[in-house]
């Protein structure tokens, strides 16, 4: 999430800062062009005054002037660089400095040249920027007994003004680097500060998920809604946690009060197979479900315990202690026609070596159940990065697909094996002891026939 959210908050700064920085250095360059501008505009001015006592007539008064004047523009030209001219209206030149500068036919001197004539001053050149290497030119008429007689003309190269507007540019593209640096600063923050408790949040929601009943969402940071919602997950936690508890006691109780009287009853139903005749049928299926009963009630009670236990986690060798239930089980498949196998090399993992022991057995016990007389049952042990994996593969009927996605779950059987003894838990119950240290069950074909059930546990230690 934070990586969605902290490119559209950088993508909204950088928009707010280009925002105030282009209207900001537009108008700094304005204000850099307008002060040339105001300057050569008095420098017109000054010219203008000089040459409107200068007439086309020579007298020794205006040839003093004249003199004056070109005095003037020489040294101004010498000492800006600044091209000036003065010319009459037909174009000729009254006086300028350097020798050859004259009106153009066309461009930027024409056209100052041609609004000075009307009697207009050019205070609005066009605006000049940086990557431009064009001029300013400023025109202002010389205007005599309300006639204009003649116009003062400025070519200013633009060099200067275009370093320091870029180099106000680049003052200016420093600060909203800088306050771009410390927007996105402050957005790591504030992102980090809003999307912790999510993370936390996630994190417990995770953990909850996987049977980790007891973990909580500390309510401490973030903003007020988001530590509302942890406390509001922390109460839904803890209730789903006491539900839970309840239905645990309750079937643990259960379980345990319905064994006595149960207990009773088989033994009275002993009593009255003795007085009726040997091999009575009635009898016998009465038994047959009483005992039944009782094992249900028996993995009922395991069930429960499972579930509340916790895992009792060692650095255990799987291999051997797979080897040691295969050789533990081999008797049975011996006297039921099934060769029982098992590649069982040295593989270490965390596991509760009673809770991976009660899991195997129920696995073994149910791929002999299911072997029909001459198949094979296989038990392989391997390591797979950061986890060791039993495998226990039968050539049994196996299951359709649709039981593969029902295998485990409580009370459950296949509808083709109602008359093959179990009560439906012990997956299930292997299931709940294995989930407690971490651990896994999954299920899967074994082609052409038989299924295939991998125990996982991990390498890692716990918390790793």
């Amino acid at each position: 999430m934070r990586t969605r959210l902290l490119p559209l908050l950088i993508v909204l700064m950088a928009a707010v800062l280009l925002a105030l920085g282009v209207p900001l250095a537009v108008s700094i360059a304005s204000a850099e062009q307008q002060k040339v501008v105001v300057d050569r505009i008095d420098d017109t001015a000054f010219f203008a005054a000089v040459a409107q006592f200068v007439a086309p007539s020579p007298t020794a008064a205006v040839d003093q002037r004249q003199e004056i004047l070109d005095t003037e523009l020489a040294s101004y030209y010498e000492v800006y660089g600044i091209r000036v001219g003065v010319f009459y209206g037909d174009e000729d030149p009254m006086s300028r400095a350097p020798g050859d500068l004259s009106v153009p036919e066309e461009g930027e001197v024409r056209d100052a040249f041609a609004e000075a004539l009307l009697s207009r001053r050019s205070d609005d050149p066009e605006q000049v920027w940086p990557w431009q290497s064009g001029r300013l030119v400023v025109a202002s008429p010389v205007i005599r007994d309300g006639d204009v007689v003649a116009v003062v003309v400025t070519d200013s190269p633009t060099g200067q003004l275009r370093s320091r507007i870029l180099r106000s540019w680049l003052v200016i593209g420093a600060g909203l680097m800088a306050a771009m640096l410390l927007a996105v600063g402050a957005a790591l923050r504030l992102t980090g500060w809003v999307l912790r408790p999510v993370r936390i949040l996630d994190a417990t929601t995770h953990d909850i998920a996987t049977g980790r009943l007891k973990s909580r969402v500390a309510v401490g940071g973030g903003p007020p809604e988001l530590r509302r919602l942890a406390r509001s997950f922390n109460e839904m936690a803890d209730n789903v946690e006491d539900v839970l508890e309840q239905q645990r006691a309750f079937v643990a109780d259960a379980s345990h009060q319905l064994r006595n009287p149960l207990a009773a009853l088989l033994l009275r139903i002993e009593l009255l197979a003795l007085e009726l005749p040997e091999g009575n049928a009635e009898i016998a299926s009465v038994q047959t479900e009483g005992r039944r009963l009782a094992q249900v009630l028996d993995d009922l009670l395991d069930l429960a315990l499972a579930e509340h236990a916790d895992a009792d986690l060692r650095l255990t060798d799987i291999g051997a202690l797979t080897a040691e239930r295969v050789a533990a089980w081999a008797p049975t498949a011996h006297a039921k026609g099934v060769l029982l196998t098992g590649d069982c090399p040295a593989t270490t993992g965390w596991a509760d070596p009673v809770t991976l022991s009660s899991a195997l057995d129920a696995l073994i016990d149910n791929a002999l159940k299911f072997t029909p007389d001459g198949e094979t049952v296989a038990v392989s042990v391997a390591s797979n990065g950061n986890s060791a994996t039993i495998v226990v593969a039968d050539r049994g009927p196996g299951l359709t697909d649709e039981e593969l996605s029902r295998v485990g779950d409580r009370f459950w059987r296949s509808g083709r094996h109602q008359n093959i003894k179990g009560s439906g838990l012990g997956l299930s119950i292997s299931q709940a002891l294995l989930a407690a240290g971490g651990g896994s069950l999954t299920y899967d074909h074994h082609p052409p026939h038989g299924l295939t059930v991998t125990v996982r546990v991990p390498r890692g230690g716990p918390g790793v």
